[in-house]
């Protein structure tokens, strides 16, 4: 099976449902957030907060770039999406699969936004950044899966259900 690439907002469960994915279908678990923890030896928020947020994205886009997934399930930094090159490099490799919530559901999830590492512009407040990153989701995406009023295992069951139709 091609790699599985999840992609979505800041709390929309890419990482917690990404681990029950893997699980489900035998296939190994990687989330992209972490990969850029343990090459950097920093939390993703002291990245931003040392070198602010598009320094954050290049070695964001670095980290993906430098990797080729193979049999796994990836979950992806919410900013992903405005890396073009890293973008491209995820699609030739499997199959991107968004994880869409309103923004109410993001922002009754994001309790700790100051510390999570969240990408940011210099004034930009959440409903802005999410009203700016829902075209690139929807532009990237080949299977889109409503996870606000859904427990993860119904969202990797909805998930599952999508790519058992598409064609191989």
């Amino acid at each position: 099976m091609k790699n599985l690439i999840l992609i979505g907002m800041p709390g929309a469960g890419k990482s917690t449902a990404g681990v029950i994915l893997a699980k489900t279908l035998g296939m190994h678990f990687t989330d992209t957030d972490i990969m850029i923890q343990q090459r950097s030896g920093r939390l993703l928020q002291e990245i931003l907060d040392t070198e602010g947020p598009e320094a954050f994205k290049r070695i964001e886009e670095e980290a993906v770039l430098s990797h080729t997934f193979q049999d796994a399930v990836v979950a992806t930094g919410g900013s992903v999406v405005f890396s073009q090159k890293a973008m491209e490099h995820l699609q030739e490799r499997g199959i991107i699969v968004y994880l869409r919530i309103p923004f109410a559901e993001m922002e009754r999830r994001l309790s700790n936004i100051t510390t999570r590492g969240i990408v940011l512009s210099k004034g930009q407040t959440l409903r802005e950044m999410y009203d700016e990153r829902i075209p690139l989701y929807e532009k990237y995406a080949d299977i889109t899966v409503d996870c606000d009023r859904a427990g993860m295992e119904a969202v990797v069951r909805m998930i599952v259900d999508k790519l058992a139709r598409i064609p191989r």
